[in-house]
C-alpha cells in the first residue's frame, strides 16, 4: 500500500499510488483519479507542512526575543512588527483548516468538484489554489453576488 508523510514526519497509509517527484496532473489522464489525487494529498501536505515549519520558527523566536527594547521608539516598532508577524500566523491557521478541508474532500472522493455546480475544477486552477472549492465561473458569480450585498 502506498504511504504518505503526515504533518508529524510519520508515514501512514493511503491507498494512493506513489508518484515520481516530477510527476504533474494532465488533462489526457481520468480526472481525479488515484495518481490526481495523490499528487494533490502530496502538495497540500507539503504547503501544510511548510506553514508549520514557518509557525515553529516564529513561536522560537517569540520566545528568545525580548521585547523590552530601551528606546520606546525602538519598542513601538519592534511591537508593530510582532503584530503584524501574529496576524500572518493567525491567517495561515485559517489557511491549515481549509488544507485540512481539502485532504478531507480526497478523503471522500469530492475534491476537484465545484461545490456549487458540481463540475471538476480545471486542473489549472486547483494547481494554482489547491484549497479551491469551485470553478473559476461559481467563484466570480459568488463574489458577484457578495458585493451586491454588501452594497445594499
Amino acid at each position: 500500500m502506498a504511504t504518505a508523510v503526515d504533518t508529524l514526519g510519520g508515514e501512514r497509509a493511503t491507498g494512493l499510488p506513489s508518484l515520481p517527484d516530477d510527476y504533474r496532473p494532465t488533462a489526457d489522464e481520468p480526472f481525479m483519479g488515484p495518481r490526481q489525487q495523490a499528487y494533490f494529498r502530496r502538495k497540500l501536505l507539503q504547503w501544510k507542512d511548510s506553514i508549520l515549519e514557518e509557525a515553529k520558527g516564529t513561536l522560537a523566536q517569540l520566545q528568545t526575543d525580548s521585547l523590552r527594547e530601551p528606546d520606546i521608539t525602538d519598542r513601538a516598532s519592534s511591537e508593530t512588527d510582532w503584530s503584524i508577524e501574529l496576524r500572518t500566523r493567525d491567517r495561515q491557521r485559517k489557511l491549515i483548516s481549509k488544507i485540512d478541508a481539502a485532504l478531507r474532500r480526497i478523503d471522500e472522493g469530492e475534491y476537484g468538484y465545484c461545490e456549487v455546480t458540481g463540475e471538476p475544477i480545471s486542473l489549472a486552477r486547483l494547481e494554482a489554489r489547491p484549497i479551491a472549492t469551485m470553478t473559476v465561473e461559481a467563484q466570480e458569480r459568488h463574489e458577484r453576488n457578495e458585493k451586491i450585498s454588501r452594497d445594499d
